[in-house]
């Protein structure tokens, strides 16, 4: 037998941290779970556990979004559907995986009760979260846009969510409360309210856009809303810290062809909390939506900071806020700090120096 490498020989150790930190999680809840008993059941140390997690809360945080990136995809829904089909689609999705009165003691409702009391219980996961919240309601707006152009409609998206959100809540504290098929109808009909969510022509910004001339090699990574790999080419990439994660909608507000890179400076546990939150939304989505009807748009959770390097960010924090724009393999524009989306989506072009 091929003795393993030091990388797979990590690599299987997480797997099966993972798989044991699951069973776990269900069977005992996150606060009553013990990192020894997860390490006996991986077979392993409690320092193997410590080094693949930096600690219990980002285990639990890894296996919630291991979990929701592997679920199922659905079949294709419609290619064009109407939005309010769409957003009933989103809204019906959500409601059929809230645990039923009959089965809130299941293992998957013990495994998912905690997530938003431990996000509640430190400012350090709340802020990154306030902003991934924001993230998703971005997402879902833009694919609502696609199929009713005409108006923005993140404030309509963020009213679902909070709808859906808080379903979820009631369902764990009051089982059997209400009737949540009523929930679908609600969101649909939040399309034909006036939210008020106009864009700004021109945001206000207070960096500028600079002329660049760096070759573009950045590493292949995983787009979070397909699941699959690929190579950011050309356009913008906006590298964004957790607590300025939503920012990349100001490049994607100037008609860039986007590719957003989130990157933290606590990659162990907040890194794992971005995927979830992207792939919860994405398995809703995919039973509302086609993908061609989605708008051109990457996302990617870039834990080790390699791509944010490639970018010229070598080193990030939650407040990185930076954006370069790419044309033919080239880092042709870059601009930091607050607006830096905007700026590089709609600055000046290389000179001729600069650009080679």
């Amino acid at each position: 037998m091929a003795r393993l490498s030091r990388a797979e020989t990590q690599e299987r150790n997480r797997a099966k941290v993972l798989t044991a930190a699951r069973d776990e999680f269900a069977r005992r809840g996150f606060r009553e779970a013990k990192i020894d008993v997860i390490a006996e059941r991986a077979e392993l140390t409690r320092g193997a556990v410590y080094s693949n997690f930096p600690g219990k809360r980002a285990l639990y945080f890894a296996v919630l979004a291991d979990l929701a990136e592997r679920s199922p995809r659905p079949a294709v829904p419609p290619r064009h559907p109407a939005a309010a089909d769409v957003l009933a689609a989103f809204a019906g999705a959500w409601i059929a995986r809230l645990p039923l009165a009959t089965d809130t003691d299941s293992e998957d409702a013990r495994l998912a009760r905690d997530l938003l009391p431990e996000v509640l219980a430190d400012e350090h996961t709340r802020r990154p979260f306030a902003q991934l919240m924001s993230v998703d309601a971005i997402l879902l707006g833009l694919a609502l846009e696609r199929v009713r152009p005409g108006r923005r409609l993140v404030r309509v998206a963020e009213a679902a969510l909070t709808t859906l959100h808080g379903a979820s809540q009631l369902a764990a504290a009051a089982p059997g409360f209400g009737e949540p098929f009523h929930l679908v109808t609600a969101c649909a009909a939040l399309l034909e309210l006036d939210l008020s969510d106009d864009w700004p022509t021109e945001p206000p910004i207070t960096t500028q856009a600079r002329p660049a001339g760096q070759p573009w090699d950045p590493p292949t990574a995983t787009d979070l809303l397909t699941g699959e790999p690929f190579r950011p080419g050309d356009g913008v990439v906006t590298v964004l810290g957790l607590h300025r994660a939503a920012a990349f909608e100001e490049a994607v507000r100037a008609g860039a062809d986007v590719t957003a890179v989130l990157v933290t400076s606590d990659p162990g546990e907040l890194a794992p909390l971005a995927r979830l939150a992207v792939a919860d939304l994405r398995g809703c989505l995919d039973q509302a939506i086609a993908p061609p009807a989605r708008p051109r748009l990457r996302l990617v959770c870039d834990a080790t900071g390699e791509l944010a390097a490639a970018a010229g960010v070598t080193a990030v924090s939650d407040a990185t806020e930076t954006a370069v724009r790419v044309e033919a393999g080239r880092i042709v524009v870059r601009a930091d700090g607050y607006g830096a989306c905007h700026a590089a989506a709609v600055g000046p072009g290389p000179s001729r120096s600069s650009s080679g």
